[in-house]
């Protein structure tokens, strides 16, 4: 049930949050072209962070009245960071990348190794040293958990942004992973503050779809990041060695196939992803 409450109140705050919040993306700093070549606001994923702080505002001034139980709703500062950080590193890549350097982390390490530090290069660099951070507290393994559970985050962010290529399919692919978590799990309860900001994603699933806003980085990398906290919180040592090596196998195809091409030409998956699209 606290989950489901989490997963509501994400729900409320990231709409409330994308009705405040459009005007601000409609300015032309946000103005990006989409895959059909219409222009589309991006970085729409600072809704996620938005929510998360108001859903975690709300929360606190609920226990300050005496309602004890509102606690367990909230998205800890763990989630919080995380939300909020990968969010940051994506919304640099959004606004001031070129892919000039192209796309994918051999991109970025040549980059690096050339002594130029690119918004994805910050994004690998700094997107890993936050999953080390919020990850060092929870760990609770020793140092390999700890790399295997840093890996599992960082991983997570980008496989998202991977899937960021046409309206919807990367929050239906974060909605999709957080019910098979869980479900994984019995819905466990330190998955609440992941659920929020799963509700706040699934607020913006209509107008992504109808194409009127872009996840971009912003958002893609922040929802990716705190799916795989919630694997950390919720499951076995073993369990996230599992999700992080097929992370692995999924980011490293990512550098060789399309999964747009992929996705298109398995008839299952294509109904899937454009359900709810314009046509």
């Amino acid at each position: 049930m606290t989950v489901l409450v989490a997963l509501v109140l994400g729900l409320g705050a990231g709409w409330c949050g994308w009705r405040s919040l459009r005007g601000l993306l409609g300015a032309p700093t946000f103005a990006r072209e989409n895959h059909r070549g219409a222009t589309v606001p991006t970085a729409a994923g600072l809704v996620l962070v938005v929510a998360s702080v108001v859903v975690a505002g709300a929360v606190a001034v609920a226990e300050a009245a005496g309602w004890r139980a509102a606690g367990r709703v909230v998205p800890g500062g763990l989630v919080l960071a995380t939300v909020a950080g990968l969010a940051l590193l994506g919304l640099v890549d959004d606004l001031a990348g070129t892919g000039a350097d192209g796309r994918g982390f051999r991109a970025h390490l040549r980059a690096l190794a050339g002594g130029r530090l690119t918004t994805g290069g910050l994004k690998l660099v700094g997107g890993g040293a936050l999953a080390l951070a919020v990850c060092a507290p929870v760990s609770g393994g020793g140092l390999a958990l700890l790399a295997v559970d840093t890996l599992l985050v960082a991983l997570a962010a980008n496989a998202a942004n991977l899937f960021d290529r046409a309206p919807g399919r990367a929050l239906k692919v974060g909605g999709a992973a957080f019910v098979l978590l869980a479900l994984a799990t019995g819905v466990a309860q330190s998955l609440a503050g992941v659920a929020v900001v799963v509700g706040a994603s699934l607020a913006l699933l209509p107008a992504d779809l109808r194409e009127r806003l872009m996840l971009g980085d912003t958002g893609a990398n922040a929802l990716g990041g705190v799916l795989g906290l919630g694997v950390v919180l919720a499951t076995a040592p073993g369990t996230r060695l599992a999700v992080m090596l097929a992370l692995v196998g999924l980011n490293a195809a990512g550098e060789v196939v399309s999964f747009s091409r992929i996705i298109d030409a398995v008839a299952p998956l294509r109904a899937l992803d454009r359900v709810g699209r314009r046509r």
